[in-house]
């Protein structure tokens, strides 16, 4: 095989090195081979490597699997305390490598916060980092250089009160660890726990506090926002990506800085979009109860395949991306439509852009994952009675943004004449008395989820779909990093609501 070949190769194109070795130390006759190749460049690094034969002259192409081992030394006086803790949970949450840390008598995963900071690594511990993966040279300088940034700052700053609306007890799980050190490069901020809502009568439980801290089913419109100004508060700390619950002008009327998580964990919100889709399309739920009691027939469970499907996604953010490449893997055609098209995605192939109104006239599968925009121009009711008329007979609908972007009437009334195969919602127009509440031995007071649960093709669940233990760690992370960069007058970025 001339080199050019090699080059040409599809091994070579999915490969990152190569390499020639005898065949006599070889089997002839295997395909693929396994050899651990010794090299000295480095003592810090072990190599790996897949051996594929190429031709019949036995010259062999394989990939350099590389496993980095480097050693830090703690130097923080509070050691490994909880934001470098979490930043490197965070850092290694977004890399490909698999990365562990350990010391004399713990070991713990790069990208769990938690072990982490059961580490106890005290300030002159040494830690053992091992990195595996594509991206290991990028994963060291990140973990290195959080190392580096734990030394000693010689600065004060006041603690930052926070009165921590809406709490469950998966709250703390994060925020309390995260909440723990005071001094020097920590958050540096107190939490006080209250479980109630914030709405215009708990808002006096925030007097005397610097910040409140409230999720998507608390209530910031102007006579909180009022309320909140007289009681010494200057800053909202959202612990989620949505801020129309926030009055922001009113906000911004007051000197109130409002902050955002702008990216927790997008994988998660696709996947449970796509899962609860699923479920609705091959009518699990159904099939679950039926099984359970003892009914194996399959009347009311037929479903459709996705693949070779069109499926529609408005809104092509993080969230929408991720949801596209699951299509993608079902063997979907993807088409999509946004307000601010990414042409990026869209030479990459991953979609392709059209009108709003062909992606609803086109597509088998629609899938929101727009933000809610109020006013004229923006998307509440994006999916009303004229949407819906333009879709497909027998479409699937799923959304787990915001409710407020689908019609919940023209959704029931186009659900009453059998438009619809199959309908997920993780939001709808109507949840908010619902949202992370036990109602399970109260009276219906409204109806809009009791007509919802009437069709057999709909599947809801309770705004959940951001709900993975790694979207709560980047939550948390990121909230208290918001808090630390206002209290230190740090630049605030895309976390900052304008």
């Amino acid at each position: 095989m001339s080199a050019t070949a090699l080059q040409k190769h599809p091994a070579r194109r999915a490969f990152s090195a190569a390499v020639s070795i005898s065949v006599k130390d070889f089997q002839k006759s295997a395909a693929r081979l396994q050899y651990v190749i010794d090299f000295t460049r480095s003592a810090s690094y072990n190599r790996i490597c897949d051996i594929d034969i190429i031709d019949e002259t036995h010259c062999f192409y394989g990939r350099i699997l590389l496993m980095k081992k480097f050693q830090v030394v703690v130097k923080c006086s509070l050691g490994i305390h909880a934001r470098p803790a979490a930043q490197i949970a965070q850092s290694c949450s977004s890399l490909r490598a698999a990365v562990t840390l350990e010391t004399d008598h713990e070991t713990a995963q790069g990208n769990n916060v938690l072990e982490i900071l059961n580490l106890h690594a005290a300030k002159g511990a040494k830690v053992n980092v091992t990195v595996d993966g594509p991206d290991e040279e990028e994963a060291a300088q990140k973990i290195q250089e959080v190392f580096e940034a734990m030394g000693p700052k010689e600065k004060e700053v006041p603690v930052l009160k926070v009165a921590f609306f809406g709490t469950k007890d998966y709250d703390r799980l994060y925020f309390s660890e995260l909440a723990k050190d005071k001094g020097e490069g920590t958050y540096n901020v107190e939490l006080k726990y209250f479980t109630s809502r914030l709405t215009n009568e708990t808002a006096h439980l925030a007097n005397g506090y610097d910040a409140v801290c409230i999720f998507v089913n608390d209530e910031a419109p102007r006579p909180v926002i009022e309320q909140l100004h007289d009681g010494g508060v200057r800053l909202i700390l959202l612990r989620c990506a949505g801020f129309n619950n926030v009055d922001k002008k009113a906000a911004a009327e007051y000197g109130i800085t409002v902050l955002r998580v702008p990216a927790y964990s997008p994988y998660a919100v696709a996947e449970h979009a796509m899962a609860t889709l699923q479920a609705a399309n091959r009518r699990l739920h159904k099939a679950y109860n039926k099984v359970r009691d003892n009914n194996f027939d399959l009347t009311g469970l037929l479903g459709v395949d996705l693949h070779n499907k069109v499926a529609g996604i408005l809104g092509t953010g993080r969230i929408g991306q991720c949801m596209a490449r699951i299509c993608k893997g079902y063997g979907m055609t993807v088409i999509g439509w946004d307000a601010y098209p990414n042409k990026k995605i869209e030479e990459e192939g991953l979609l392709t852009y059209a009108s709003k109104e062909e992606v609803l006239k086109r597509s088998d599968l629609i899938s929101i994952h727009a933000p809610l925009i109020m006013g004229e121009g923006g998307t509440y009711h994006l999916i009303d009675e004229k949407a819906i008329s333009l879709m497909k007979d027998d479409v699937m609908l799923t959304n787990a943004a915001r409710g407020g972007l689908i019609d919940t009437e023209a959704l029931i009334a186009a659900l009453k004449k059998g438009k619809f195969h199959a309908v997920a919602l993780d939001v709808y127009e109507g949840e908010d008395d619902n949202v992370y509440t036990d109602h399970s031995f109260d009276v219906l007071t409204e109806d809009v989820t009791g007509r919802l649960l009437m069709f057999p093709q709909v599947i809801l669940t309770s705004h959940q779909a951001f709900f993975t233990r790694e979207a709560l760690q980047a939550i948390a992370a990121v909230t208290m990093e918001n808090a630390r960069n206002f209290n230190e007058g740090c630049p605030l970025g895309a976390a900052e609501v304008k």
